[in-house]
Formats: C-alpha cells, sequence, structure tokens
C-alpha cells in the first residue's frame, strides 16, 4: 500500500514536468521561433545596410578575407561623401517638403470627402465612395503618362510643387476609405444633438467628429507619409534636376555612374532615408495606441 502512494506520488510529480517541458517547447514552436523568423527577415535589410554604410571598401569588395556579415575596421568616410560631396541633404530637405505637403493636402481633402459621403447621406454616397476607393487600384505606371502632360501645361515639372500636387491623387483616395470608416462608427446621434443646438456643420466637424477620428487621422497621416516619402515613379518622372530629386531617386540615379556603384554610400543613403520614417512613427504610434485605448475605456 505504502509502495503505490509513494508510486503515485511520484507519477503526481512527473506529470507537471512534463506539462511544462510540453508547453515550454509548443511555446518555443508556436510563438518564439515564427517571431524570431519574422524579426530577422525584416531587420536584415536594415543590417546589412548598417553593415556596408560603415565597411570600407577594401572590405567590400574583398569577401575572401572578410566578412561580409561583420565590420573589421569601421569607417564614416561613407557617410561623410554623402553628406559633404553630394546633394544629400538637400535631397533630404526636398523629400520632406513634399511628403508633408501631399500628406497635409490629402488629409485635408479626404476628411471633407469621407465626412460628406458617411455623415451627410446624399444618395449614392455608398457608390461614390466605392468609386474613390476604386481609383486607388489604378497602377500609377498608367497614370504617370496624362498626369506628366498636366504638369508640363501648368508649368509645373522639374518642381517639387509638381510632387506635392500629384501624390494626393493615390493617398486621397484609400485615406478617404479608410476614413470612411471611422467616421462610420461615431454615433450620428451626437451630431444630432449638436444641430439641434444650433451648430453647423463645419464646427460639428472641428469640434465632435474630428476629436473622436484621432485615430483615423492618425493612421491615415502615416499612411501618406510613407507612401509620399518612398514614392519612385512620379518622382523620376517628374524631376529631372539632380538638386530638386527625392531621396528614393537621387540616391539611385546620382551615386550610379555607369558600371560602378558606389555601395557604401548608397546604403548609408538608405539608412539616413529610413531614419525620418521611423522617427515619424515613433512620434505618433503611442498616440495612436493611446487613442484607441482611451476610446474604449470611454
Amino acid at each position: 500500500m505504502t509502495d503505490t502512494v509513494a508510486q503515485g506520488t511520484a507519477v503526481a510529480k512527473a506529470a507537471p514536468d512534463t506539462m511544462a517541458w510540453d508547453s515550454g517547447l509548443r511555446r518555443l514552436m508556436m510563438i518564439y521561433l515564427p517571431l524570431g523568423c519574422f524579426v530577422l527577415i525584416l531587420l536584415f535589410p536594415f543590417y546589412w545596410m548598417a553593415v556596408t554604410s560603415f565597411k570600407p571598401n577594401a572590405e567590400l569588395m574583398n569577401y575572401r578575407d572578410h566578412n561580409p556579415f561583420w565590420i573589421s575596421s569601421p569607417t564614416l568616410a561613407h557617410i561623410k561623401h554623402l553628406l559633404f560631396n553630394t546633394a544629400y541633404p538637400h535631397w533630404l530637405k526636398t523629400t520632406m517638403l513634399v511628403a508633408i505637403g501631399s500628406t497635409t493636402l490629402s488629409l485635408i481633402a479626404s476628411t471633407l470627402a469621407a465626412y460628406a459621403i458617411e455623415r451627410l447621406r446624399f444618395r449614392g454616397s455608398p457608390y461614390v465612395g466605392l468609386g474613390i476607393y476604386l481609383a486607388y487600384l489604378v497602377p500609377p505606371s498608367i497614370l504617370f503618362i496624362p498626369l506628366a502632360t498636366v504638369v508640363v501645361q501648368f508649368g509645373l515639372f522639374d518642381s517639387p510643387l509638381a510632387l506635392i500636387l500629384v501624390y494626393p491623387t493615390f493617398l486621397v483616395p484609400f485615406c478617404t476609405w479608410l476614413l470612411i470608416g471611422y467616421f462610420k462608427s461615431i454615433p450620428y446621434e451626437l451630431e444630432e444633438c449638436a444641430l439641434v443646438d444650433g451648430a453647423t456643420r463645419l464646427q460639428i466637424l472641428r469640434r465632435i467628429t474630428l476629436p473622436l477620428a484621432v485615430p483615423g487621422l492618425i493612421s491615415a497621416g502615416i499612411f501618406s507619409f510613407t507612401l509620399s516619402w518612398n514614392e519612385f515613379i512620379y518622382a523620376l518622372a517628374f524631376i529631372q534636376s539632380g538638386a530638386n530629386k527625392t531621396v528614393p531617386v537621387a540616391i539611385l540615379t546620382e551615386l550610379v555612374t555607369g558600371d560602378v556603384y558606389q555601395w557604401g554610400a548608397l546604403m548609408a543613403g538608405s539608412l539616413l532615408g529610413s531614419l525620418p520614417v521611423a522617427i515619424f512613427y515613433s512620434l505618433f504610434v503611442d498616440y495612436y495606441v493611446s487613442s484607441l485605448t482611451g476610446a474604449v475605456k470611454e
């Protein structure tokens, strides 16, 4: 009897260990391993850009004697060449101007369009919203030819203003569709009460709808800024002079001479060009999450 009780106790003690081992293995296979693969695939390009940016040319061109994934003798020569021997600071300033300008115009236009489609309830408003979203699905490679004709006729060719006015053609449709969904989640009774109190539509939009749609506005702003910063086709077609080029186009066209690729400067330009987008995300993501949680609490 005593031996039976002892064996039962031993089995009871062994069972939690086995279950813990099984749960730990399952957690490793289901969570940590996929997450590790995802982080590795996602961050490896940035790691490769950083390694290439600080490698001297002797290491870049000789993989037999040097490890391609590590730096033996770090150098700042590529970054120094990029900042002081090229127009990269001006390219960065132009890209920032274009991204901020096009994002501002897109948010204003998409906010008014989304509010009119969703809250004014006119006949055929759902089809108008669908038509605006379908315009986003048209490839830019088809639109840049007729848009180039319009840009030339208005005398905006080779000007950053051309990009500021052209980028909303693909930013406004998606932002409008996104904001329609956010405006739809706001109770319409709030606006009815404001209308009874004598508020105008613009006052309702400014004081009631927009404060409640802050998460949607931030999402649309992040989307617009990122696409404006990374856009390539329109910037390549509408800008000719090297001084007015944006970063994605300039680092490819100005840092490649014939068949000679300045890999260190190219990767340094790509790495520095991705920093403003990362900073933009870090500034607004916390506010975006807090706005969502605040809305849930309320």
